[in-house]
């Protein structure tokens, strides 16, 4: 567990072989080029010198922890060629054995418990990015790869193993395309079936000790979600009471007991409304609660709970730097840890013996890697070291974080908007920088400070500082903050990042005159909306798998997804938000975004369709404006093969040279 998911700060994409848009004015030419899955419009020829300066960039690389193997190894994933793929490492810093080799990237891998007979890994991956995924085992000793879940357009993830690994439990689409399920696989049988369908998007959280119970979560949205547990003996599924009716959740596992657990929620307590959501106890001999995170003014990221029972490790989201605690168990008395480097923790793993703790670890000059804690000798030691292209990482840029001032107030003073500003260094004095703001996805979701090679390009590279503004709607600043956009409330996140232009053009060092905008996803459609309504103070944008009307969105994306979408962005069958959907939407206003425009969009997109981005380039190209325009046949919701990244992120930076920092524009 430990999960937190961090955005990467590389832009997502995608491709399909289309006829060419509607060309609607002369001024709208489209000079198209076809490049195997690749299609590009108006994008012109990449020059050598600048693929030549982003190469060492584009080389960086990462790696994460899925978990320990039987032997005292750590499974990671990291890539060597186009996709991450399963490595083994032995020892600190010793040799990375890559296990798979698919053009297509894994998505999570679970290791077989300790106890298990079974020796291996199971693993998700999809095609072509469609994120219809299967689930797969691979077996340590064959090296054998056998596929577990139907092989159909469904989508399977979240591969679970029972403490003695006989019983695998993971989340499905199989029964009817719509609903998420909960499915158990006997391992010994290779039978499965469903054991909750209840309706709605479920997720397998923990089995007990025995194996005969699986506490599960049906999810809503970000603020509202339902634990129950399963009895897998006779099927009954239990909810359990959720305190004040609506609450937030996040990871639910059984203590060492199995009969009390742990939990992670912002449900009141002794009636009192919570912002945060806090790491918690409950005993239900006692209907106790103890709120173990409670001084901690921040959510609680994630935890896990040691096989041996005598630990738990939690990490908390502070202001967007991860900080990690471990406590002993069951006197919850917190123990002392190695100094770790600041940045993020991703996800961790004990070790069989409960001995030591794995953690990913990634920061702003440093891409993620594995390290080991033992906790008996409070030491923390290096497992990976992942390339960094060749650079100097000493002179990439740390983010500082700065808040600025937007349209409303709080408690009578105007709300604040926290942001990581990527500054370049020895900036000649007088020189005023280029900006790009970065928008991220979801929305909700959190940019925090982690490995940016685009950011560090464009900072020691070109001199153009990047910010980075978790615009209200973020999560990681508490349940209020998280739902000041939802609905009706839509444009207000757009309202704060033009403060953030008002607050670049009361910067000194900033060139308001030269501001760029990027983002991917739901930071897709911030940037057509921000170029919708400012195009006079931001010189270009660049829109990745963007969202460009509410309403087609809704209609068009996976049926699995769409009541998910429903309960952050409103409900298009509703006459009243289908009004506010035709307001707000860039589709609709494509004629008043007139700075320079490039989307970026994959044809197996099953979140964003690939018709957002055809719809958006037509109408502002109508308007005789020409658009960049990269499509991939192979790619999803985000491009995950390095080639196509490495094209795009070429794409991008002539895109910017061209249209931000010329400055004769």
């Amino acid at each position: 567990m430990l999960r937190r998911h961090t955005l990467a700060a590389a832009l997502l994409g995608f491709v399909c072989t289309l006829p060419a848009l509607a060309q609607t004015t002369p001024d709208a030419k489209v000079v198209r080029e076809e490049v195997g899955n690749r299609i590009s419009e108006n994008i012109p020829a990449i020059p050598a010198e600048l693929i030549e300066r982003l190469n060492r960039y584009q080389n960086t690389r990462g790696a994460g922890v899925a978990g320990w193997t039987k032997n005292g190894c750590l499974l990671i994933s990291t890539r060597f060629a186009e996709t991450n793929q399963a490595h083994r490492v032995c020892q600190p810093l010793g040799m990375r054995e890559q296990l798979t080799f698919y053009p297509e990237p894994l998505g999570g891998m679970s290791p077989s418990p300790a106890k298990s007979s079974l020796d291996g890994f199971v693993f998700s991956k999809d095609k072509g990015g469609d994120e219809f995924s299967q689930l797969y085992w691979f077996d340590h000793a064959t090296r054998s790869v056998t596929l577990l879940t139907d092989g159909k357009r469904t989508q399977n993830s979240g591969g679970l193993f029972s403490r003695d690994g006989k019983l695998l439990a993971y989340r499905s689409t199989a029964r009817n395309g719509t609903d998420t399920d909960i499915w158990v696989r006997d391992i010994a049988t290779g039978t499965a079936k469903p054991v909750v369908i209840a309706g709605g998007t479920w997720s397998a959280m923990d089995f007990s000790p025995d194996g005969k119970a699986l506490l599960v979560m049906k999810r809503v949205s970000a603020a509202e979600a339902y634990p129950g547990e399963v009895d897998l003996t006779t099927g009954t599924l239990t909810l359990f009471p959720v305190d004040g009716g609506k609450a937030a959740f996040g990871d639910f596992a059984y203590a060492p007991d199995g009969k009390s657990a742990y939990f992670v929620s912002d449900e009141p307590v002794n009636g009192a409304t919570q912002e945060f959501q806090t790491l918690r106890h409950h005993d239900p001999a006692t209907d106790k609660v103890t709120v173990l995170s409670a001084n901690i003014p921040w959510d609680v990221a994630g935890f896990n709970v040691s096989d041996d029972g005598k630990h738990l490790a939690y990490v908390t989201n502070e202001d967007g730097i991860s900080r990690l605690r471990v406590l002993s168990l069951p006197s919850h008395r917190e123990i002392a840890l190695p100094t770790l480097p600041i940045g993020v923790f991703g996800s961790g793993a004990f070790s069989p013996d409960g001995t030591r703790l794995a953690l990913t670890l990634n920061s702003a000059t440093s891409p993620s890697d594995v390290y080991v804690i033992d906790l008996a000798k409070t030491t923390l030691t290096r497992w990976t070291q992942s390339e960094v292209g060749g650079l100097d990482a000493s002179k990439f840029v740390a983010p500082t974080l700065v808040r600025y001032p937007t349209f409303d107030t709080v408690d009578g003073k105007r709300r604040t908007i926290p942001a990581f500003y990527y500054r370049p260094t020895n900036v000649p004095a007088g020189r005023k920088l280029p900006v790009i703001i970065n928008i991220h996805g979801g929305p909700e979701a959190q940019s925090q400070p982690t490995f940016n090679p685009t950011a560090q390009f464009m900072a020691n590279e070109l001199g153009v500082a990047m910010l980075v503004p978790n615009v209200r709607g973020s999560t990681g600043y508490g349940k209020t903050y998280l739902s000041l956009d939802n609905g009706h409330l839509r444009e207000d996140s757009v309202k704060d990042i033009g403060a953030l232009l008002d607050w670049v053009a009361q910067q000194p060092e900033l060139d308001s005159a030269r501001v760029g905008v990027m983002g991917g996803s739901y930071g897709g459609y911030m940037v057509l909306a921000s170029l919708m309504h400012y195009s006079d103070r931001i010189r270009a944008g660049i829109d990745v798998v963007g969202i460009s009307h509410f309403g087609t969105f809704l209609k068009n994306t996976e049926n699995y997804r769409r009541d998910l979408r429903r309960v952050e962005y409103g409900d298009e069958r509703d006459p009243k938000m289908a009004e506010i959907f035709e307001r707000i939407s860039p589709l609709n206003h494509a004629n008043r975004i007139t700075a320079k425009l490039f989307v970026a969009q994959g044809k197996n997109d099953p979140r964003v369709p690939y018709t957002e981005a055809e719809q958006i380039v037509k109408a502002v190209r109508g308007n005789g404006q020409p658009v960049w325009y990269l499509l991939y046949a192979d790619e999803g919701h985000g491009f995950r093969k390095k080639s196509n990244n490495d094209y795009f992120g070429a794409a991008s930076v002539l895109f910017w040279q061209q249209n931000l920092l010329d400055s004769r524009k």
